[in-house]
């Protein structure tokens, strides 16, 4: 007598991984509730346009994973990250951004962000992040993890030097950059000499550009 063919285990919606999704754009939000969706072992139990909606959201749902963008209105991203921590230290969120800087990676994960994936990744990726996630792992690219690493391995700025380098984002001189910060031009230089010594750069076009890059300044 042939034996019965296994079956799996059917999912019931008790075992789906509640999901939580938060993105300004709509477009992008019905896109993922859509994928997610589609999933047999996860469901959407809530969508927000803000930030400030993330976070009331989250406080009404307890989902078991977050999907959260870095840049929306009224609350962005690491500080409805850091609200949400506070009222759960066990809260698992991932970044789901089209920012890459070290400084947005360092931010976020310093914030308790437990993923971060950029826009532009497969779909798998997606997905298998939610799941490892919701496991209770660390999911964060091998290439953004060596760009964070490379930005922790470069030397911090003070925060006089991120003044300078803010006022010269914005193309003053080094006469307009000493009157802002009532310090006198060769102050200005020694720490631009600083700056560029730090950053790794040689030219003030090239130090804006690296800041930028960075996530330092934006212009």
């Amino acid at each position: 007598m042939n034996a019965l063919p296994k079956t799996r285990p059917r999912t019931t919606a008790a075992d789906k991984i509640r999901v939580l999704i938060a993105d300004d754009h709509v477009t992008v939000r019905e896109g993922l509730v859509a994928m997610i969706g589609r999933q047999p072992d996860m469901k959407v139990v809530g969508e927000a346009a803000n930030g400030r909606e993330a976070v009331d959201l989250w406080r009404r749902h307890r989902p078991d994973v977050a999907l959260l963008d870095l840049r929306m209105p009224m609350l962005e991203g690491v500080g409805a990250i850091d609200e949400i921590r506070r009222q759960d230290t066990a809260a698992r969120v991932i970044v789901l951004t089209t920012f890459d800087t070290d400084a947005d990676i360092s931010n976020a994960i310093k914030a308790g962000a437990k993923g971060y994936l950029l826009k532009d990744a497969q779909r798998e990726e997606l997905l298998e992040s939610i799941r490892k996630v919701h496991a209770g792992e660390t999911c964060i690219p091998p290439s953004l993890v060596a760009k964070l690493a490379a930005g922790l391995a470069n030397e911090a700025l003070t925060g006089r030097e991120l003044e300078v380098l803010a006022l010269l984002a914005r193309g003053k001189s080094n006469k307009e950059i000493g009157v802002n910060l009532y310090i006198s031009e060769t102050t200005v230089k020694s720490h631009l000499r600083s700056i560029f010594t730090k950053l790794n750069v040689l030219s003030r076009t090239e130090a804006i550009t690296t800041a930028s890059r960075r996530g330092l300044v934006q212009l």
